[in-house]
This record gives C-alpha cells, structure tokens and sequence, in this order.
C-alpha cells in the first residue's frame, strides 16, 4: 500500500514546484528587473504568495520551516532565470530565519502575516541607545537587498549601554523593525545584481520595544533541526546558492547562443567549433563538482542538526562549500561571457547580465577571498574565531 506523503514533504515540493515556476517568470522580467533596480511587482507578488521568502520561519507562523537543502535549491533554481531574483529569495529566506530569536510575541508581530517579506542587514550599522521599554535606534545600513518590497527590516546594532560582550567588544544586537518606520534611499547604482534593490536603510530614533531585539550569539528560542543548523553558514550557503543558479543560467545562454552563432569567415556555429566544446564541458564538470561538495556538506550538517549540535568541522566544510560554489560559479560565468564573444558584449545580452552579477555576488563578505583565510586557519589547527563560523 502507497503511503500518503507527509506534510514535510508535500510542503517541500510545493516549494520546489514553486521555484520552477516563478523561474520562468524571474527570466522573463531579468530587464525589467535591471532596468527598474528592484523587482517587478508582478514577481514579488509571485514570490510572496509562494512562501519562499519566509520559508526559514518557524511552523508556528505558518511558515515552512523547510530544511536547508530544500529552501537553497530554490533559491538555486530561481536564479538560474535571474541572478537579482534568486539573491533576493536568499536574503529574505535566510532573514526569516530570526524569527526563531525572538518570543513568540515579536515573532507573530513581525512575521506572523503569512504574506509578509523580511529583509535584513545583520552587520552593526546603527546604534541603539536603551530607553524605557525597549531602546532607539539610529543609523544607516548599507545593501538592504530587496528592502524595497519588504514589510520587515532586520538591522544589526551597537548596545549604547556603556557595557561590553565577554570579550571586551561592543555588545551587539539585531531588531526587527517594521520598514514603514524607516527611510530608504535610492543608493542602488551598481554593476551587477541591479534589479535586486539593495538600497540603503536609514533609522531615526525610533524606538524598538525590548521584545524585538535579539542576539545572532544566544541560542535560538526554538529547539529544532532548523534552529540547530549554523546561522552565518547558512547565510554564506544561500549566497552561494545564488551563484550557482546564475552559472547554470549562464551555461543555458552560451548553449542557446552557440547553435545558432556563425563567426565571420566562419562556416560552422559556435557549437561545433572543438574550443567552445572543450570549455563547455570543463565548466561542466567544475561547476557539478562545486555543487555537489555544496550539497555534500549541507546534508552532512543537517543529519547532524536533527539530533544535535553541528560541530566545528561540518562548519568550516559549509563555509569552505559556499565559498568554493560562489567563485567556481563566477569562473564558469566568465568562460561562457567569453565564449560569447562581441555578442555578449552588448547591454541586452544575458551572458554580460550574468557576468555581472557574478562578480557582484563574490564581493559579498560571505564569500569573499578573506573566507579562505578563516577557514584554513582552522584546517592548520591555528587557534580562530569560530563564532560566526
């Protein structure tokens, strides 16, 4: 007898099913998307009925609480269409996640809309000052990606209090606030990830009750798998996962471009010439291998989440997974821009798109070259700070 599929599953494959569609949909917006510098309407509609975007939140909220590996091909497969789409799915999906820090109370405050969009900054930007009942909160945040479409805002502090963490440092806080409390300034001129609307964020005195203000360094709220997956490596994970649906993409666009692309002076297409075939099947090759180990290293951490702690091992291979998928994509980019030739050269072109993008998403910290450093430091057995590992 067939056993009916349980919740879990048939929530994970409505996300899946989801992402396939709204795919479809982030390709044929991608101009729209650069030219306006934030998302189409029509998309973000799209994308809040799916739950995407709030897919890291607890069940509790009607979320779906979906596992790592569910939630990160999503945002995967999205940006195989579009890079500034996908990007957006990971900065939400990953931001949804601190609801699991906050009481019930601020959750549901936040959160608690099903349709509602978090959007975040978790680097201390701002400073908040502790008045009764909670604490004001001024300053600017910068990349507040897709902050233009979101009804919440999640940004990093300083504790003006006079005190400091266990280390002697400044104490730092996040709050959730929501983003008609705050001022966005159109910012977002950039080379690559244009239509993703990372537009800086500003606060002014305004005030954040105690119960929305929560620490990236405690214990999540919440005891679950989810909750007990490393927070900053997820956040690496998901920016990774935008690159690598942005290499597939440009793959399907060299591909495309190449059946039908005859050079000057040239009898055969792009396709038949043994140097295109060579660097295709290389970037194949590297790109499957990035993927896999990203996916191999997400997998082995969640077996572990599920019945305890992820150790510091599992940690540095997701760092070291994302990292790697993140500048194998751009790589893979970069050869198919090239295979591209003067074709890919002109603005409407989705390979120079693609390149674009790809470089942008390697400027993130998350992955940035300094991340090498980390995580082989701790390879050698030379003593890091591992706590936002």
């Amino acid at each position: 007898m067939t056993r009916p599929p349980s919740a879990a599953t048939s929530t994970q494959e409505r996300l899946r099913e989801a992402a396939d569609r709204i795919r479809l949909q982030a390709q044929a917006a991608a101009a729209d998307n650069e030219r306006a510098r934030r998302l189409t309407p029509e998309l973000v509609e799209a994308l809040r009925e799916s739950g995407l975007l709030r897919s890291g939140a607890p069940e509790s909220l009607g979320a779906a609480q979906a596992a790592p590996a569910v939630s990160l091909e999503c945002a995967e497969t999205i940006a195989r269409g579009d890079a500034s789409t996908g990007w957006c799915v990971s900065i939400a999906l990953t931001t949804s996640l601190l609801a699991a820090y906050l009481p019930p109370e601020a959750a549901a405050e936040l959160l608690g809309d099903p349709h509602s969009i978090p959007a975040g900054v978790w680097a201390p930007r701002a400073k908040a000052r502790p008045v009764d009942g909670g604490v004001s909160v001024s300053g600017r945040w910068s990349f507040g990606s897709g902050v233009s479409h979101a009804d919440v805002f999640f940004g990093g502090c300083l504790l003006d209090d006079g005190r400091t963490d266990d280390n002697g440092g400044p104490t730092m806080r996040v709050v959730g606030i929501p983003t008609a409390q705050l001022r966005i300034l159109d910012t977002w001129h950039t080379s690559g990830l244009r239509g993703t609307g990372s537009q800086d964020v500003v606060a002014e005195e305004v005030f954040v009750p105690a119960h929305r203000i929560l620490s990236l360094s405690d214990s999540p709220l919440i005891d679950a798998p989810l909750y007990r997956f490393p927070v900053f490596g997820y956040f690496a994970l998901a920016v990774a996962a935008a690159a690598l649906g942005n290499a597939r993409g440009a793959i399907d666009d060299l591909t495309d471009l190449a059946v039908n692309k005859v050079a000057i002076g040239s009898r055969r297409t792009l396709a038949q010439k043994s140097a295109t075939q060579s660097a295709v099947a290389r970037a194949e090759a590297a790109l499957r291998a990035a993927r896999t180990f990203f996916y191999a290293a997400v997998d082995d951490a969640w077996c572990t989440a599920l019945d305890g702690a992820v150790t510091l091992e599992q940690r540095t291979a997701l760092r070291l997974a994302a990292t790697h998928a993140a500048h194998t994509s751009a790589e893979v980019v970069r050869t198919m821009y090239d295979l591209g030739g003067a074709s890919a050269l002109y603005d409407d072109s989705p390979l120079q798109r693609r390149f674009r993008d790809a470089s942008a998403v390697t400027a993130h910290i998350q992955v940035s070259p300094a991340t090498w450093e980390t995580t082989g430091r701790i390879l050698l057995g030379v003593p890091t700070d591992v706590d936002r590992l």
